[in-house]
């Protein structure tokens, strides 16, 4: 597959998309650890951002408190999602079945 070169103008303005895309995705990552966004506003994404669309799923995990690569491939694991699936991959099912396994992890054991 031959791609057509690109301008100058052109050039620059795909960085220019790419550089926005990723402080938006370091932005969603830094509000999950701090805890003021969670995982359910990012993932019914009502704004549509495409940048969030394309966050893995796992990165997404591994921004929040107390999770790294091991916990997050479990929580996919039991939740049933791919590992390199990404935000606007997720299906209906498998988004409400990610929430209510991070709502029952963050319950502990006094919810019990």
């Amino acid at each position: 597959m031959n791609l057509k070169p690109l301008t100058e103008a052109e050039r620059a303005a795909a960085r220019e998309k790419a550089g926005a895309a990723r402080l938006a995705r370091a932005d969603i990552k830094s509000r999950l650890k701090a805890g003021s966004l969670s995982v359910a506003e990012v993932i019914e994404n009502p704004g549509g951002d495409d940048a969030v669309g394309r966050l893995k799923v796992l990165d997404l995990l591994k921004a929040l408190p107390r999770v790294g690569d091991v916990r997050a491939a479990t929580i996919m694991a039991e939740v049933g999602i791919a590992a390199t699936r990404r935000v606007r991959g997720l299906g209906i099912h498998q988004r409400k079945a990610l929430v209510e396994y991070l709502d029952q992890q963050n319950a502990g054991p006094a919810g019990k």
